[in-house]
């Protein structure tokens, strides 16, 4: 874990959000355990399960009693529209507000995405 990225139960429940995102822990898969979190980042359980709980809180993942935490049905879906929201919150509206600033229409930033895009 990385002492400069937050808090750790946010980087545990950050880590597990990624992997839903990437498609390696599919929907109505089993979550790693916080015991198994702990283990492998050398964290304390209670802050593994910290970092999972906020997931349950957040319809991400489900709990089983007795059995463990499994990805929700959609999960995947609700990541991708909450981080496409963030995306155009963190970068988008300031491009575009950048760009109107500079005169710079929406078909010029399009060409000049294009034109990255294509030196790549």
């Amino acid at each position: 874990m990385n002492e400069d990225a937050g808090p750790i139960f946010r980087q545990v429940a950050a880590e597990i959000e990624n992997a839903i995102v990437d498609g390696s822990l599919a929907e109505e898969s089993q979550a790693p355990s916080s015991n198994e979190l702990a283990a492998f980042h050398r964290i304390n359980p209670a802050t593994a399960a910290k970092g999972l709980n906020q997931l349950v809180a957040d319809g991400v993942l489900t709990k089983r009693r007795g059995v463990g935490m499994f990805v929700a049905t959609g999960a995947r879906e609700q990541l991708l529209k909450r981080r496409r929201g963030e995306f155009a919150d963190q970068y988008v509206r300031p491009l575009m507000t950048e760009a109107q600033k500079l005169g710079i229409s929406a078909g010029e930033l399009a060409a000049m995405i294009d034109d990255w895009t294509n030196q790549r």
